[in-house]
């Protein structure tokens, strides 16, 4: 009996179904119904509900409620700082069971080697991980990246089971404005999915992009910007992350009648606050709590962003679907008690099962040595920018300030809160350096380091003694990459993120640990952030508006320039 023969015999109870979950309820997403019978699972497919199945194997689920799998439709799984086989590990417990990520952080270090990395990963993990073809390496011409990846070269790695089209289109201005290398990669994705990236757009600017054939967005930061573009056709990704939280500005639009054009999405989630809050779980039970209707949670989590990926096998518990499956305590607490995946039940035993790939990016730093000295700033005028920092967002606000010269530098003032900030070219290409200073960091001492650093992933420094800057800045090209709290001269805590400086070869609940370290050496500091690391990294994204700093210098995202 072939395959297909063997589901169809199994879904009319000619055969016993591989496996049969019984005694709990499915959580119908048409109506909102909670509905009774039995489900029958054939390897990784459902072939029968709602009556009665004979099993090979019997799963009693009774007092469960059955939803199903859950899918972040936006995410970058490096910016969770553990591998894919970890990050597995941490959140299909959780009951997510697809994954919709763009690798674009590893592959600004080193480039198509990243992604076909994620691509064989995504071969042996439970959660089934969509890899998107990364769109913008680098994501302008205002950064200093570790790779540069046209439409000639993303052309090879399309056609890979893992596919489903081009990750954010982030350089909106070069879309908008038609650049040749732009318009070659939306001509190479035009007959497929493109996933769309455009904070504040709006009016004709907005009209302009989506006409390029964009369908999603998820940097929507306010109900009035989420529902022009809901309006204007795109599927607005819901996104609550470890910096980007828009879970509570947007909630009030998501109900049963805009559901099924909203989804739900991290993009950024440490194993910190997936551990002290969940994943797609936390944003469901939020969500409810907040007064969203379940039906219309639930919706957004998982059929609703299979449709807008179009991903038909998945997104309901009915017949001919992918066996993602979540048996819950009730709906409002979204406590995963069981979960399913492909039809396989996740366990410690079915992820040793997984096979494995080795890592890459391995001495991916090549900073130069770094001196206290090159920290001062260059600038010649008092008045000067300042990037303001918005906790909680990726925005951030075009600050000025006046700040006096003395000795040829201006000098971090921490009674106003303004501490300088620079960014050191980490891939060995021209050793650039640039400073200037931010505002929001609460810092009163020593410094602050890190390689992830979007999307370019140089050095990212915040301090207010060069000294202590030096030391942290130099200790990761010790470790290959990673985290460090200095003060004094002396490291107070650290994470090594040796796989291309973006990820953790531990276990996601020892990188935790080591966060937890490192948020607390952070405050010694003074650092009032809730996330200082992550928040750090945006920085330096020259996508966001409207301040931020590359190696190349302060850039003015609304002006798409380097500030001279």
């Amino acid at each position: 009996m072939t395959q297909l023969e063997n589901r169809i015999a199994q879904g009319k109870g000619d055969e016993k179904a591989d496996k049969v979950l019984r005694g709990g309820q499915i959580f119908d997403l048409m109506t909102g119904a909670l509905l009774s019978g039995d489900v029958a699972i054939c390897g990784d497919r459902i072939v029968g509900v709602l009556d009665d199945y004979d099993g090979k194997e019997i799963i009693d689920v009774s007092g469960m409620i059955l939803v199903p799998g859950f899918i972040d439709t936006h995410l970058h799984i490096e910016s969770s700082l553990i591998t894919p086989f970890e990050f597995d590990r941490c959140v299909t417990p959780r009951g997510i069971t697809t994954a919709i990520c763009d690798p674009h952080e590893i592959a600004n270090v080193i480039g198509a080697e990243g992604i076909r990395y994620f691509q064989k990963a995504s071969e042996h993990t439970l959660l089934d991980i969509k890899v998107q073809l990364s769109s913008c390496v680098p994501s302008t011409h205002m950064e200093t990246a570790g790779a540069a990846l046209s439409a000639a070269d993303l052309a090879p790695l399309r056609g890979h089971a893992s596919g489903l089209g081009l990750a954010e289109f982030m350089n909106y201005p070069g879309v908008i404005f038609r650049d040749p290398d732009c318009m070659d990669k939306l001509a190479l994705f035009e007959e497929g999915h493109i996933d769309g990236h455009c904070p504040l757009l709006s009016g004709k600017d907005l009209n302009a992009y989506i006409s390029a054939g964009i369908r999603t967005e998820h940097e929507a930061t306010s109900p009035e910007e989420a529902l022009e573009k809901l309006r204007k056709g795109m599927r607005v990704l819901i996104r609550e992350g470890s910096v980007s939280k828009d879970l509570h500005a947007l909630q009030p639009l998501l109900d049963e009648r805009t559901s099924p054009y909203m989804c739900l999405c991290t993009d950024d989630r440490n194993p910190l606050d997936i551990g002290e809050h969940g994943h797609l779980d936390y944003m469901i039970r939020e969500l409810i709590r907040l007064g969203t209707p379940p039906l219309a949670a639930y919706r957004a989590a998982s059929l609703s962003a299979a449709e807008a990926f179009g991903l038909k096998d998945r997104g309901m518990i009915a017949p001919g679907k992918r066996a993602d499956i979540v048996a819950i305590d009730a709906l409002e607490s979204c406590n995963a008690q069981l979960v399913l995946a492909g039809g396989i039940v996740v366990s410690e035993t079915s992820f040793a099962a997984r096979g494995d790939v080795a890592p890459v990016g391995r001495n991916s730093v090549k900073a130069p040595v770094l001196q206290a000295s090159d920290f001062r700033t260059r600038a010649n005028k008092v008045e000067t920018d300042v990037i303001g920092i918005r906790e909680g967002q990726i925005l951030t606000d075009h600050l000025h300030e006046d700040i006096a010269i003395k000795d040829g530098d201006k000098h971090p003032d921490v009674s106003r809160d303004l501490v300088r900030i620079s960014v050191v070219e980490r891939h060995g290409k021209n050793g650039n350096i640039a400073t200037g200073f931010v505002k929001g960091f609460g810092l009163q001492t020593g410094a602050i380091a890190s390689t992830v650093c979007h999307d370019h992933h140089n050095i990212a420094c915040v301090g207010v003694d060069y000294a202590d800057m030096a030391v942290a800045a130099n200790r990761l090209s010790a470790i290959e990459g990673g985290f460090v709290v200095a003060r004094d001269g002396e490291i107070l805590a650290e994470l090594a993120l040796p796989v291309a400086g973006l990820m953790s070869l531990l276990s996601f609940e020892e990188v935790r640990e080591k966060l937890i370290d490192l948020r607390s050496a952070a405050r010694t500091l003074g650092v009032t952030l809730e996330e200082p690391f992550l928040q750090l990294a945006f920085l330096a994204l020259p996508v966001i508006p409207a301040l931020k700093i590359t190696d190349r210098g302060m850039v003015d995202v609304h002006k798409f320039e380097i500030i001279s």
